[in-house]
């Protein structure tokens, strides 16, 4: 085992942007302790988390994983374009079943 597979604990967050007040109000959270990178969490968290309840016009999304050590992530819903990128079997294995379902619907 080297050091890129230990695995790390990880807290995501899907937030919603309230443009009235300028705060960024929680949808979701979890936890998983994965060997995958924040960053690949964020994003299948956020696709899967937009794939069960579609944005309405003018919500603002985002997903932030962060690992106990180490730099979180963000990821923005308009990051989430269709640019080829597939959640892993390690990313997918951290995520609670209703965001894989989710992500397996859309892929």
């Amino acid at each position: 085992m080297t050091c890129e597979d230990t695995p790390t604990r990880i807290t995501w967050e899907v937030q919603l942007h309230e443009p009235f007040s300028r705060v960024w109000i929680c949808r979701a959270l979890g936890r998983a302790t994965t060997t995958a990178a924040p960053a690949d969490i964020a994003r299948a968290v956020l696709a899967g988390y937009l794939a069960t309840t579609p944005a309405r016009a003018g919500d603002t999304f985002r997903a932030i994983a962060r690992p106990d050590e180490g730099q979180p992530a963000t990821v923005t819903a308009d990051q989430l374009t269709n640019d080829g990128w597939v959640a892993g079997p390690t990313v997918r294995e951290a995520l609670p079943v209703y965001l894989r379902e989710a992500l397996a619907a859309t892929t």
